[in-house]
């Protein structure tokens, strides 16, 4: 299999799994479905998922599609972000979203590797530097610091998405630390979604003075012998312009890219 064909198959993989398979929702937030869209209600903004094709909705109808979830969420007074593939259908819903008032956000990339090629039981930390698995409340606030102080806007609503997750499937969500001298110096999580072939990588936020000097790399590889342990396939990460040269180097395969569009109510 040539490596053109390892990726389309990767990417159906991805649109017929994790398009497909929503994980367990937390408490407090709801699936409502409205045609091919998957509406999620109550997490800190409105959220709006769907197959790959949108389930064949074009022209006037995905402009009244578009505008219905918008108004569902402007009625509740909130932030509502739509999920697109950079190998969607139809080419179009990027300016039909535009058009009903979403903006994009920045553009990640989607990649995906190999568990087996990147398990490493002892991965290699700067002195002075450990990784632990945490779930207690304390540490989820500090990761939502530190989330806060990474991205430079107020980030306090990880500590509750982070709770939810593990309230609700505690053993389909991992959550680690970085620290020196008792800060959190960076902090990432895994997400499995039983019924799929993949393990999320989510999080690798890292302090900018702790920057290339390995923590990314070795979150990256804890969590992938964590995924080894749950006999998962497959890595999956949606990431930012930072972290993606530093996943291609360790091997990860691009497959497309998402872009969030993020309609907002007026202040």
């Amino acid at each position: 299999m040539t490596d053109t064909d390892t990726t389309a198959a990767l990417l159906a993989a991805y649109d017929g799994q994790m398009r497909a398979v929503q994980p367990v929702p937390a408490p407090g937030i709801t699936y409502e479905h409205d045609g091919p869209v998957l509406r999620v209600v109550g997490q800190h903004r409105g959220f709006v998922t769907g197959p790959r094709d949108w389930g064949g909705v074009r022209g006037p109808e995905l402009d009244a599609l578009i505008a219905r979830q918008r108004d569902f969420f402007a009625a509740r007074g909130e932030a509502v972000e739509w999920k697109t593939r950079g190998h969607d259908d139809p080419a179009d819903l990027p300016d039909r979203l535009r058009a009903a008032g979403f903006v994009p956000e920045p553009q990640e990339t989607v990649v995906a590797a190999l568990v087996a090629d990147l398990a490493v039981q002892s991965p290699v930390l700067p002195p002075g530097v450990v990784l632990r698995r945490v779930s207690a409340d304390a540490d989820l606030e500090r990761i939502a610091g530190l989330e806060t102080a990474v991205w430079g806007e107020d980030m306090a609503w990880v500590a509750d998405y982070l709770r939810g997750r593990l309230t609700v499937a505690p053993d389909d969500n991992e959550v680690f630390v970085a620290e020196a001298a008792g800060e959190v110096v960076s902090a990432a999580w895994v997400a499995f979604r039983p019924g799929t072939d993949f393990a999320m990588l989510l999080g690798g936020s890292t302090l900018a003075e702790w920057r290339g000097k390995g923590i990314y790399r070795a979150l990256v590889a804890l969590r992938a012998s964590r995924a080894a342990a749950r006999n998962a396939p497959y890595l999956l990460v949606e990431a930012s312009d930072d972290s993606t040269p530093i996943l291609k180097r360790l091997g990860f395969t691009a497959m497309t890219t998402t872009t969030p569009y993020v309609w907002t109510p007026a202040a």
